[in-house]
């Protein structure tokens, strides 16, 4: 529904977004990552036509942003929420949804229908008759999602969708997201890596304005030099050398602070059946033991220094 070729934007002789190739179908949820400034923003502009590309194609369900004509109905399909979440600040939050309810040509007979739903969606009923000025920062990013997913689009683009949002704010619209994700297709640009693995199936990382990964939050993750390792919490000082003994264990790192001890495998290996055994058989004294899948914020700093490190160089 989304194929994205050689997408490039330049500012000036600033090139932001260089050469983006992409394709999205229906179901996807797409996690989209990359430091400040790497060019997540103003793709997904170019995306809903807020912005224009300089080259490239973009063609969201068989339709082209650069055949005359096309943009309005691109738009039709998509509900984005912008960095920010803008919105009217002296409107009620009815009156700015139902402005956006007539914007997006939702039928008289059905838009108080379409509000309520949003509303109970988002959780927004007890501040409906509140001026967006007033709200909080989390009611804010509420209201910008309402209007993102007013009129059931087919195309979900959030920028930061639960910035803002309490733990349990986050949790319910993580939930939402997955609600909405079956029939449509999603994309998130956000900071919070723990979202990458709640609800994406899909991670494109971009830096310098290009490509640098792209395939499953598990492969991600994979990259990790964390993946498949081993984290355990001593009760006191104990004797740790005997891990580095244990078959398979490569190396180990103690946090005397903490006093957590992660054991590394040697690539491709497993070893918490071999570590549990090792704690077992010589009592070590261990409050508690975990595998680890991967760290993503690792493997996210891995891959965006390394571009940086090369344009030093």
């Amino acid at each position: 529904m989304i194929s994205v070729s050689n997408l490039c934007k330049q500012f000036g002789g600033n090139t932001v977004v260089n050469n983006l190739s992409f394709e999205l179908a229906q179901g996807d949820v797409l996690a989209f990552l990359g430091p400040n400034g790497a060019g997540k923003s103003t793709t997904m502009k170019m995306l809903t036509g807020f912005l224009p590309a300089s080259s490239g194609v973009m063609t969201i369900n068989g339709l082209d942003y650069n055949e005359p004509g096309q943009g309005i109905k691109i738009k039709q399909m998509i509900g984005y929420l912008p960095e920010g979440a803008p919105a009217y600040a002296d409107m009620t939050v009815y009156q700015f949804l139902d402005f956006i309810a007539q914007a997006r040509k939702i039928p008289k007979k059905i838009r108080k229908q379409a509000i309520n739903k949003v509303c109970e969606q988002v959780e927004l009923k007890s501040v409906l008759n509140k001026k967006v000025e007033t709200l909080s920062k989390g009611f804010t990013r509420r209201v910008g999602l309402a209007q993102a997913i007013i009129h059931d689009p087919k195309i979900l683009i959030l920028d930061e969708p639960t910035d803002g949002l309490d733990p349990n704010q986050k949790h319910q619209v993580r939930q939402l997201i997955a609600n909405l994700a079956k029939d449509k297709i999603v994309i998130i640009s956000t900071h919070i890596l723990e979202e990458v693995t709640a609800v994406c199936n899909r991670v494109i990382i971009i830096a310098n304005g290009e490509k640098r990964f792209d395939d499953t939050p598990q492969t991600l993750q994979q990259q990790s030099a964390y993946h498949n390792a081993v984290t355990i919490k001593l009760s006191y000082l104990a004797d740790i050398s005997g891990l580095l003994e244990v078959e398979g264990v490569a190396d180990l790192k103690h946090d005397k602070a903490s006093s957590r001890v992660t054991i590394f495998p040697e690539p491709g290996v497993s070893i918490i059946e071999n570590v549990s055994a090792h704690i077992q058989r010589t009592q070590m004294p261990v409050d508690m033991i975990f595998p680890e899948k991967g760290r993503l914020d690792e493997v996210f700093r891995s891959i965006t220094k390394s571009e940086q490190k090369k344009e030093v160089e």
